[in-house]
């Protein structure tokens, strides 16, 4: 046992070395996209809570087709919505996240023509061949976003946004409560709302 009058130099510079070190790898999976992305449009990772994926899921019972998740992360709601038959692609451009995604799905045995993880930043990428869309992002860039998504989508698209609503965007359906609250927008209804024609 260590006395405690005593300073003991090499405890505290191993203390501070695992504490550094564990930033180090914390930052790995926050913050590398950050480079890339203007400031205003940075949204940190945060993953879906077990009944926020299941919300989300709820909220596409009965679609089908070409899902895209934007900001998909570890790539949880990827491979629910690819379990549910849907044609996923999960766009991240943190590669410690993207490389986990792909792990899992190799390691599971989700084949490519279910579920693909793209290092793709969605600002620059054309969305228009994907009638579902999954959005968990943070609440600044929610109207650039839908934006976006008003001018890209098909009228027969429908987004579910966790956690965070796009603002003046009337919804079809919500699930949840709180922070596991999740919104359902038919795209031609919210454009027919807003004047987007």
């Amino acid at each position: 046992m260590l006395p405690a009058n005593r300073e003991h130099p090499i405890l505290t510079a191993s203390t501070g070395a695992l504490l550094t070190g564990l930033y180090g790898v914390w930052s790995l999976f926050v913050m590398p996209g950050f480079r890339k992305i203007p400031g205003s449009l940075k949204v940190p990772y945060l993953p879906s809570s077990k009944d926020q994926t299941l919300h989300i899921m709820k909220l596409l019972e009965g679609r089908r087709g070409r899902l895209a998740d934007l900001g998909s992360g570890d790539g949880r709601l990827v491979f629910a919505a690819a379990s549910a038959g849907f044609q996923c692609t999960g766009f991240e451009i943190n590669y410690m996240l993207l490389a986990y995604a792909r792990g899992k799905a190799r390691w599971t045995g989700v084949t490519p023509s279910q579920a693909t993880f793209v290092k793709k930043d969605f600002w620059e990428t054309d969305l228009s061949t994907y009638n579902n869309m999954t959005v968990f992002l943070a609440p600044g860039v929610m109207e650039v976003l839908g934006e976006k998504l008003l001018t890209e989508l098909p009228d027969d698209a429908r987004v579910v946004a966790c956690r965070f609503p796009f603002p003046h965007w009337p919804h079809h359906s919500s699930i949840g409560s709180g922070l596991n609250q999740t919104w359902a927008y038919d795209i031609c209804t919210v454009r027919s709302s807003l004047g987007h024609v």
